[in-house]
């Protein structure tokens, strides 16, 4: 139910009629329930009529409201049935030829008091409805997967660092009229300065390797990924038996790449396709970036050479919280009905 928004303003006839029942027996309490106010007002409806010898009503102080009551109401539904709706087209869809018509600034202002405020939205993959219902399934088939389940399963991904600036918004506070102080500029460069992309596995036991990739990452890179870096270190680390997971990007599900898991006899985990949610590594690169915020890399190498020394300095704790949040990843993935996760 949507509250009303401010105090309610009565007729004369109204406070007439709230006068005489409390002369008749009522209690304020009780003509508030009546009225649809707060005895607060009740209250103060029968001090006005003691100290001034009669119900007299006053006009309310300031400007009249733009909205009425049903108008709030209409604002706030168009808000909460698209809440990609600007306040320009909530502004055309609740006018009506019978009331004024509620400036944008008023519509805002309106939203605030409900508790409905402008934020950039989060990021996630569109997900359809053939994906939805796989991931729930898939979902539902490891939810009460522990640690010894989730032994010896290699999880990997690629992702990119930018080398200067950042893909992302960025925010700055300063002095009105200073906007172009040097203190105060974001510096740039050609194509957001360079980035380097890399790819990194970890299992519940040890990190595994970091690869740089240099130029395309295609099936071809990739296979030599599996081949040289992933496959050796698996071996070493995990014996011959381990469950290697990765999601269903076009190189990592190509027929060149199967017949390389079907040589050499990999068992692959089944996966959901747009489900990062799912992955821990995506945390782990998070938490990459945390370690090297304020960073600053010269040039691709130097780059690297930080992302791997960071990579190697993750403790395996972090490591244990990640594969402990699987059961409630799944969890919310169900709750979800297969829509992204808050993970």
């Amino acid at each position: 139910m949507v509250r009303p928004f401010g105090k309610k303003s009565f007729s004369v006839d109204e406070r007439k009629s709230i006068v005489r029942g409390h002369e008749l027996g009522a209690h304020p309490k009780i003509l508030a329930t009546q009225f649809s106010c707060s005895s607060s007002q009740i209250y103060r409806i029968l001090k006005k009529n003691r100290d001034d010898n009669g119900v007299v009503h006053r006009q309310s102080p300031g400007r009249p409201r733009t909205t009425s009551r049903n108008m709030d109401r209409n604002i706030l539904r168009a808000c909460r049935e698209d809440p990609r709706r600007t306040s320009t087209d909530i502004q055309l869809s609740v006018t009506s030829p019978n009331e004024p018509v509620p400036s944008r600034r008023t519509i805002r202002r309106r939203l605030q008091v409900a508790g409905l405020h402008g934020r950039r939205p989060v990021k996630k993959p569109l997900v359809s409805l053939k994906n939805r219902k796989a991931r729930v399934e898939w979902a539902k088939q490891h939810l009460s997967w522990g640690p010894r389940e989730w032994a010896n399963h290699i999880w990997s991904d690629e992702s990119k660092f930018n080398m200067f600036g950042t893909d992302g918004i960025q925010w700055i506070r300063r002095p009105i009229g200073s906007r172009y102080a040097p203190q105060y500029q974001c510096p740039t460069v050609k194509h957001g300065g360079g980035s380097v992309m890399v790819w990194g596995c970890f299992s519940d036991t040890s990190m595994g390797p970091l690869k740089r990739i240099v130029g395309t990452m295609d099936r071809y890179v990739y296979e030599d990924i599996l081949e040289n870096t992933m496959r050796p270190w698996a071996r070493a680390n995990l014996g011959r038996s381990w469950v290697f997971q990765q999601d269903n990007d076009p190189k990592h599900t190509s027929g060149h790449v199967a017949n390389w898991f079907r040589r050499h006899r990999v068992n692959l985990l089944e996966w959901p396709s747009q489900s990062p949610d799912l992955n821990p590594i995506e945390h782990m690169w998070e938490e990459l970036e945390r370690r090297l915020k304020g960073v600053r890399a010269s040039n691709a190498n130097q780059k690297f050479a930080q992302l791997e020394a960071a990579w190697k300095s993750i403790p395996m704790t972090v490591v244990q919280t990640l594969l402990e949040s699987m059961p409630r990843r799944c969890k919310a993935v169900i709750d979800a009905k297969g829509y992204p996760t808050k993970y």
